[in-house]
């Protein structure tokens, strides 16, 4: 018998994470839930999971993210695969070095008043968020796609399964 995948749900949204979990879990995934970075960080030490689905907002405006470029930058994590749950716009591009976009995006007027751009080529699979911290200081950071608010259930199934696999 197969071992479920495991899925770490950081969201502090209790209707999203219900909505999220029951999906998951109809699909057989076992769901791990967290609230904050910090429990992001404790459950994944804890449970490792096979993927991380990473909230934007929670107690911070950017807390997501600080969660994400943990994950992404520790080698302790170098197995988990991040995604971004988003109702921010996701720009499309069609240059496959999504971080190149994004800098040169960052070059135009509209760019440079932009504090977070979340941009994803879906031919090449891969994806970044290009943000600036409170400071005033531009981040990138690779991330393995979005997922859109509000969720809907066959998305979410394809994008897990197009990271997973099935």
């Amino acid at each position: 018998m197969e071992t479920a995948k495991k899925i770490l749900l950081v969201d502090d949204d209790l209707d999203v994470i219900a909505v999220v979990e029951t999906i998951l879990a109809n699909e057989g995934y076992k769901v791990i839930i967290a609230s904050n970075k910090e429990e992001g960080l404790d459950q994944a030490r804890k449970e490792k999971p096979n993927l991380a689905i990473v909230d934007v907002m929670m107690t911070t405006q950017y807390e997501g993210f600080e969660l994400a470029e943990a994950f992404v930058k520790n080698e302790e994590f170098d197995a988990m695969p991040v995604m971004i749950q988003t109702s921010i716009e996701v720009f499309e591009s069609t240059d496959s070095d999504v971080m190149n976009y994004a800098r040169h995006y960052r070059q135009k007027r509209v760019g440079k008043e932009m504090d977070v751009l979340l941009i994803q080529n879906y031919e090449s699979k891969s994806a970044g968020i290009d943000y600036r911290d409170e400071e005033g200081n531009n981040h990138w950071l690779p991330v393995k796609g979005f997922i859109r608010k509000p969720v809907n259930a066959k998305i979410l199934i394809s994008s897990i399964q197009g990271v997973l696999g099935k």
